[in-house]
């Protein structure tokens, strides 16, 4: 399966539900992809920023169970691999200088992504200020983007598509306070060619609305869905509005 013609060659607005492993229940994952799939929820993401329980296997067990949508890792570290998901978004974290997230977890983690032979899609991962300090900064011992900063964002999400990224995923991370500014989607999506995921601090249908009209290709959303999952069906309508 060519995950990324069949979802990202389309053309067309994309949503995307993002669970946590860590939060994996048979009884809440049965609801939630019940409704994502009455809803045109486009794939599911599996990832988290750090794993306690060693949930990922059987959090995508219980996916894949449950639906025929595509199943996309979304790496929280070089830990974060099981070959009974679909494809990975092998994630570089191009907003920040930490070496080992640009490339070093990467070298560790090829061999065993290699073996694994999911679909590979090299990703451009930028992180935004978000109004507070999320897991993601946290762990990735990192800087992001300031918010008012438009032209960091841009040439950062440039330099991304030129090293031959995939996808740019810029992301104001779990729990964002603020989400990836309007201004910032839209002066990024207006300089470069491939897809760009928008995530973190999506917590209303209008926001992802918002966040399309400005440009945004692929609209993430999962700490808002953990807190209410009927929001799925409206955060999905307005993706996908004309």
């Amino acid at each position: 399966m060519d995950i990324y013609s069949l979802i990202f060659g389309k053309g067309e607005k994309q949503f995307a539900v993002l669970l946590d492993p860590e939060k994996c229940d048979h009884k809440v994952i049965k609801n939630l992809i019940a409704l994502a799939t009455v809803s045109a929820v486009d794939y599911i993401l599996v990832g988290g920023s750090l794993l306690v329980n060693d949930n990922l296997d059987k959090c995508i067990r219980l996916i894949k169970d449950e639906t025929h949508l595509p199943v996309i890792l979304f790496p929280g570290s070089e830990m974060q691999i099981n070959g009974n998901a679909d494809a990975i978004l092998l994630l570089s974290l191009i907003s920040g200088r930490n070496p080992e997230l640009l490339i070093g977890k990467h070298v560790i983690a090829a061999p065993y992504i290699k073996a694994s032979r999911l679909e590979v899609i090299p990703t451009g991962y930028i992180l935004v200020e978000s109004g507070n300090s999320t897991t993601a900064l946290y762990m990735s011992n990192t800087m992001p983007i300031p918010r008012d900063k438009n032209d960091i964002a841009i040439s950062t999400a440039m330099a991304g598509e030129m090293l031959g990224m995939k996808l740019i995923y810029m992301d104001a991370g779990s729990g964002a306070l603020y989400p990836v500014p309007v201004s910032m989607i839209r002066k990024v999506k207006e300089q470069i060619s491939v897809p760009l995921i928008i995530g973190g601090g999506i917590s209303s249908p209008e926001l992802a609305y918002e966040s399309c009209r400005a440009g945004a290709d692929i609209i993430v959303v999962g700490t808002a869905i953990e807190k209410d999952v009927e929001l799925i069906k409206d955060i999905s309508a307005a993706v996908k509005k004309r």
